[in-house]
């Protein structure tokens, strides 16, 4: 039994990097990338970013998919892989640390006109302009799973107003949670600023259409760093035109990289980021070794997937 680390990134970090630092973990584990594949039938479990069609054809004996990351939707899709190959994610501290710092820093940089004053010094003038109150801001965030509570909780302790969105019921201290359907326009009318870092699903998919985006409050911002395919690229342009939205920041986009010729990346309203919010794997690299070592043992794996349910 032998694991496969094959990201298919070359601007992140290495497949060997991430092969010495399991390897580190567990001793005694077979980790192998591209370049020390040798035989295929050998590898049991796959550790990737993204599950690619060829992947399941070339490996007949494996038995888990392990996501670098927490979005499964492009693996539990994939037509290619048999429904006996489970799936598991990664739960990890750091990215969800990195993505809530994302999250503070955009709405900081919004809230101390941080653009307005790099502008200003450009031109060498000295023109205060006066923060805007954070007691007095209210910040919406979507999905509070792992990563949103870590970011509503952060958030809240910055001193800003917080309200929470999920489909399910949550409770968080210090934050105002709604949920279902028909709690999140409401939610969007009053917030100055929305997070989303909603999964994949039937159900979110372009969840951010004409309509949705008519329901945000005037002048407010959007920030996504969940999944590209939560908002429609489209009616966005055409939202932002007319102020509602008055600015989005994206981390995801619909296509990534995002095609340079996208209106994205010249509309005045919009910020782009390539996907760098949870850069860091932190120790979910553990995770990795530990559900190797429980896939050879026959034990539970850690944050398997529900291929059903899709997360």
């Amino acid at each position: 039994m032998a694991l496969l680390i094959e990201t298919g990134l070359s601007d992140w970090i290495s497949d060997s990097d991430i092969a010495r630092d399991i390897q580190r973990l567990h001793p005694n584990a077979d980790v192998r990338t591209p370049e020390t594949l040798g035989d295929p039938t050998d590898i049991t479990m796959l550790a990737v970013v993204g599950l690619q069609d060829e992947h399941p054809k070339r490996l007949p004996n494996l038995k888990l998919v392990q996501k670098l990351g927490a979005g499964v939707e492009t693996i539990v899709s994939n037509p290619n892989l048999p429904d006996h190959v489970r799936i598991a994610r990664l739960k990890p501290d750091a990215p969800a640390q990195g993505i809530a710092e994302w999250f503070v820093a955009y709405v900081l940089r919004h809230q101390r006109h941080i653009p307005f004053h790099e502008a200003a010094q450009a031109s060498a003038e000295w023109s205060p302009k006066a923060p805007i109150y954070s007691p007095d801001t209210v910040v919406g965030v979507l999905g509070l799973g792992h990563i949103g509570a870590r970011s509503a909780k952060m958030l809240r302790a910055v001193g800003f107003q917080v309200m929470g969105w999920s489909r399910s019921p949550k409770e968080i201290d210090g934050v105002t949670c709604l949920h279902g359907d028909a709690a999140l326009p409401e939610l969007l009318g009053q917030c100055d600023h929305v997070c989303a870092i909603l999964p994949s699903t039937p159900q979110t998919v372009g969840l951010f259409d004409a309509g949705m985006l008519s329901a945000m409050k005037p002048g407010s911002q959007l920030l996504n760093a969940g999944r590209g395919d939560l908002i429609d690229e489209v009616a966005l342009i055409t939202a932002l035109d007319k102020g509602t939205p008055g600015h989005a920041v994206l981390d995801v986009t619909s296509t990534e990289p995002l095609p340079s010729d996208s209106p994205l990346w010249a509309h005045p309203g919009v910020t782009i980021t390539p996907h760098v919010s949870g850069w860091h794997l932190g120790e979910a690299l553990a995770d990795v070794s530990e559900n190797f070592r429980r896939l050879t043992a026959g034990e539970a794996l850690l944050h398997e997937v529900d291929r059903a349910r899709g997360y």
